[in-house]
């Protein structure tokens, strides 16, 4: 690199009249690939396999929204009833993502890599170095992450996660870790855990090589949407600083549709 080119970035070279994307012309991507893939384009710097975009898409619906109790929700919403401007409560939403509200894909991530770590380096079968290192979690109190569910016994997201993962054939040593650790949690600690939406993904990250440290940047960009539509709902329908209790809410919207395609 040339003193007079100061500091280089591989994401996107802008010129007049022209736009790229990791090389890609992005009138050029416009109404051909889908935001997911796009999404996948600007981290991973290549477009996926038609099948990992149509994975990815469902992973970033996955976490859309999960009602008005989630700390980032209220987040925004208290912050949408003081008057702050649309930015504001995003960023107040996006900031209370942190290691114990989002957090979980991650960790779940660095707990599937070191099952596989031990099961690859020890020479142990999956399920031997799942159960091994679930004792060892249990033996210190410690929590594993990517497992049961304060609300679902049967998370609907994670059925359709694990179910279009096998249709894209992404079941490698992490997917295969995951179904170990499940079995070695209802075996040590004598009661079933299943796999919930952050296990999913947790998963799926890992077999798409993305590093852990960017696990809660997927739980950001598909939770925005739901953020800006708490947002937005608490700036039109409801009355300024008020007491925003989480337990004492009623859904009002239509329920039960079913899309026509």
């Amino acid at each position: 690199m040339s003193e007079q080119a100061g500091w280089e970035t591989a994401i996107t070279k802008i010129e007049p009249n022209k736009i790229q994307l990791r090389g890609y012309a992005i009138d050029e991507l416009m109404g051909t690939v889908s935001y997911a893939e796009t999404v996948y384009l600007a981290i991973k710097g290549e477009l996926p396999e038609p099948k990992i975009g149509r994975l990815m898409n469902t992973m970033l619906v996955s976490s859309v929204d999960h009602g008005v109790t989630p700390p980032s929700t209220l987040a925004c919403r208290t912050v949408a009833s003081t008057g702050a401007p649309l930015n504001n409560c995003i960023a107040a939403g996006i900031l209370s993502i942190n290691k114990l509200h989002g957090g979980a894909i991650e960790n779940c991530m660095l707990f599937l890599k070191e099952v596989v770590a031990m099961a690859e380096g020890d020479g142990d079968e999956m399920q031997t170095a799942a159960r091994k290192l679930v004792t060892e979690k249990r033996a210190s109190r410690q929590v594993i992450h990517g497992f049961g569910h304060r609300v679902h016994t049967r998370d609907p997201r994670t059925v359709k996660l694990l179910q279009e993962a096998a249709e894209a054939g992404l079941n490698g040593p992490f997917m295969k870790a995951l179904a170990a650790v499940q079995d070695a949690i209802t075996e040590v600690l004598g009661k079933e855990l299943p796999i919930n939406v952050d296990g999913a993904l947790a998963g799926l990250l890992c077999e798409m090589d993305f590093p852990p440290e960017l696990a809660n940047a997927f739980f950001i960009m598909a939770r925005i949407p739901g953020l800006v539509a708490h947002t937005h709902e608490e700036q039109t329908r409801m009355k300024p600083m008020r007491k925003i209790d989480p337990n004492n809410h009623q859904y009002t919207g239509p329920v039960d549709r079913h899309l026509n395609r």
